[in-house]
């Protein structure tokens, strides 16, 4: 035997029935207290200090990491060219011994 229950209420309403807190004026006060520290924060920066704030890395360490990128794929390009070297190299090898 089945029995099924449907019961249409809006939060509001289920949080009222379950016994939960209502914690939107909460969360209303602490949005609104960090966006007025944030405008705040903002206001007081000037457009170098934000992007020191935000790229504390610098750009020398950009074009550190470009140059390993870099390196990397050169390795990798080398060591292409030396395997189909030597690929080639032994399908001659083999051509020659026929």
């Amino acid at each position: 035997m089945n029995i099924t229950v449907n019961v249409e209420c809006s939060p509001e309403e289920a949080r009222t029935f379950l016994g939960l807190p209502d914690v939107a004026p909460m969360q209303k006060a602490l949005m609104a207290e960090l966006e007025q520290r944030l405008r705040a924060n903002i206001q007081a920066m000037s457009p170098d200090l934000m992007l020191k704030t935000w790229l504390p890395a610098s750009l020398q360490n950009v074009e550190q990491a470009q140059k390993i990128f870099w390196s990397q794929i050169q390795q990798t390009m080398n060591g292409l060219a030396s395997t189909t070297a030597n690929a080639m190299l032994s399908f001659a090898d083999r051509a020659d011994k026929r």
